[in-house]
C-alpha cells in the first residue's frame, strides 16, 4: 500500500469515519516526514505523513513513548493517534501559530524562550529509557548508504576520524539529560498567547544537554551577540572551557550526521544533494579552522 492511501485508511481508522480522504493541500512543513494541516469535525490537526526510509532511521517506538512524556509536561502539542508500525501521526494543531524560525530565532525575546523551554526539558523529573549516541546513529546511517551502494565523499574518513579525535581529545566528561536532539527553529512552535512549544520528538532521548544547544546555534545561524544572549540564559554564567569545547564538537558531529541523514534521502531519490553538501562543506571548513584556531569562536563556526 503507497503510503498517502496508509495516511489515509489510517485517518479513518482513528476518526471512525469511512468518509475522510486525506487532504494535502495545506503542507506545514518538515524534513524527515512532510506534514499537513486538515480540519476534521470542525477541528484542526497536523497529520504526519512519514518521509521515506524513516523506518530505518527512526524508532517509532521509543519515539511514541518519548513524544508522550514531552506533551504530559507541557512542551509538547497533544497528539490523538500514533501508529508505531507506520510513523503516522494525529496532533492537534496549535491555532494561530507560527515557528520560530519565521518569527526571527535570534531575537532577544525568543532566545529566552528557547533557553526557558530547554532548561524545562532537560530537567525532566522523568527521563527518557534510551539514549542518543551521535557515534552509532552515524554508523547505523552509513549502513543504509550501503545498503543503497551509495558512496561518500573522497575525504569523508579521514575528516569523520579527525572529529572523532577532536572529540575525544576535548571532550572529557559529558552528562545525561533528557534531550530533544533536533532542535531547530522549526521545531519551536509560538501560539498568539505567548507559549512555545517544541514538537517532533523522533531524535528524542538521553543526550548531554551542550547537544540541543549547539542545534539551536547551528540551524538558527546565530550570529556572535544572540549566540553570548542565549549562552547567558541557558547556563546563567559565561560560558566554560569544556563548555564551549562541547558545543564546538557538537556542531561539527550534527553536521556529519545530518550529512549522511541526507545521503540516505538522496540515494533514496529524494532531493537533498544540496543540503547535503551544504553541510558538508561547512563540517569540512570547521574542522580544518578548529585545527589551525582552537581559540575560534562558536560564531565563526555558524557560516557555510
Amino acid at each position: 500500500m503507497e503510503m498517502e492511501e496508509l495516511v489515509q485508511e489510517k485517518l479513518r481508522q482513528a476518526f471512525h469515519d469511512e468518509r475522510i480522504v486525506f487532504d494535502k493541500s495545506r503542507f506545514a512543513g518538515g524534513l524527515t516526514n512532510y506534514n499537513y494541516i486538515m480540519v476534521i469535525n470542525g477541528i484542526e490537526y497536523v497529520i504526519r505523513q512519514p518521509g521515506r526510509m524513516t523506518e530505518q532511521i527512526i524508532d517509532r517506538k521509543i519515539e511514541r513513548v518519548n513524544n508522550h512524556i514531552a506533551s504530559e509536561l507541557g512542551v509538547n502539542s497533544d497528539c490523538i493517534y500514533f501508529d508505531e508500525s507506520s510513523g503516522i501521526k494525529i496532533s492537534i494543531y496549535i491555532k494561530n501559530s507560527c515557528n520560530m524560525a519565521q518569527a526571527d530565532p535570534g531575537s532577544f525575546h525568543n532566545l529566552e524562550s528557547v533557553c526557558d523551554i530547554m532548561k524545562k526539558i532537560h530537567s525532566f523529573p522523568k527521563g527518557f529509557a534510551n539514549h542518543f549516541e551521535w557515534q552509532e546513529e552515524l554508523s547505523k546511517y552509513e549502513g543504509i548508504i550501503q545498503q543503497l551502494h551509495g558512496s561518500f565523499f573522497f575525504d569523508y574518513q579521514d575528516l569523520k576520524e579527525q572529529l572523532i579525535f577532536f572529540v575525544q581529545k576535548n571532550i572529557e566528561s559529558t552528562i545525561l539529560v533528557p534531550c530533544h536532539n533536533d532542535t531547530v527553529p522549526e521545531n519551536f512552535i509560538m501560539d498568539d498567547n505567548g507559549r512555545t512549544y517544541l514538537v517532533d520528538w523522533e531524535y528524542s532521548g538521553m543526550n548531554d544537554p551542550c547537544w540541543d544547544v549547539a542545534a539551536y546555534i547551528l540551524e538558527s545561524k546565530l550570529n556572535e551577540e544572540a549566540i553570548q544572549y542565549l549562552v547567558k540564559n541557558y547556563f546563567g554564567y559565561p560560558l566554560t572551557t569544556m563548555d564551549e569545547l562541547k558545543i564546538k564538537g557538537f556542531m561539527m558531529a550534527q553536521d556529519l550526521l545530518w550529512t549522511v541523514w541526507a545521503l540516505i534521502r538522496h540515494y533514496n531519490g529524494e532531493d537533498f544533494l544540496e543540503y547535503c553538501c551544504f553541510r558538508y562543506e561547512r563540517f569540512r571548513k570547521n574542522i580544518k579552522l578548529v585545527k589551525q584556531s582552537p581559540q575560534c569562536s562558536i560564531a565563526s563556526m555558524v557560516t557555510g
